[in-house]
């Protein structure tokens, strides 16, 4: 096998590579959906759930989703970054060695829509990220807030009942 084969054999794979991944980052991205949307579903059917006296299960299910909205995040942006760099900047510097650079030329084209201001897909999952974890942040506090006003009401109660013993 002579140079040019091993470097044409060597970026096939690299190439095949980088398709592997973005598909597996697509089902990565299928299951954080399935997850947000099943989360969603627990909410709605155990509304009224109660765990020890005061805890609902909305109030966990509120929290499982900003941690799996958060960490959806931090895949799609740790994904799009292994693919701009690790995937992208090597096939690039191995098509300098080849005569055609189809990866060069596609990269050179999605950057000048990119600079277009145009949404992205990994921007919409983003932004859906980023609302879901909104919508169970707020979730959470409706929840949450009920029983802090309960715990400062017995505080001040036992507070109260000891000002008057003393």
């Amino acid at each position: 096998m002579d140079r040019d084969e091993l470097i044409f054999q060597e970026y096939k794979l690299y190439a095949e590579q980088k398709e592997n991944f973005i598909d597996r980052n697509f089902r990565t991205n299928r299951f954080y959906m399935i997850s947000f949307v099943t989360i969603i579903f627990a909410m709605i059917f155990t509304n009224n759930v109660v765990f020890m006296e005061r805890l609902t299960s909305t109030l966990l299910f509120s929290l499982i989703g900003i941690s799996v909205c958060a960490l959806w995040w931090m895949n799609v942006d740790s994904y799009n970054t292994l693919i701009k760099i690790k995937f992208a900047n090597v096939i690039e510097r191995i098509e300098e060695k080849l005569p055609v650079k189809p990866f060069t030329e596609e990269y050179k084209g999605i950057e000048e829509f990119r600079n277009k201001k145009v949404f992205v897909f990994s921007d919409i999952q983003k932004l859906i990220a980023v609302f879901g974890a909104l919508f169970f942040f707020a979730v959470f506090v409706s929840e949450f807030s009920p029983l802090i006003v309960k715990i400062i009401a017995k505080i001040t109660a036992v507070f109260s009942n000891v000002k008057c013993g003393i």
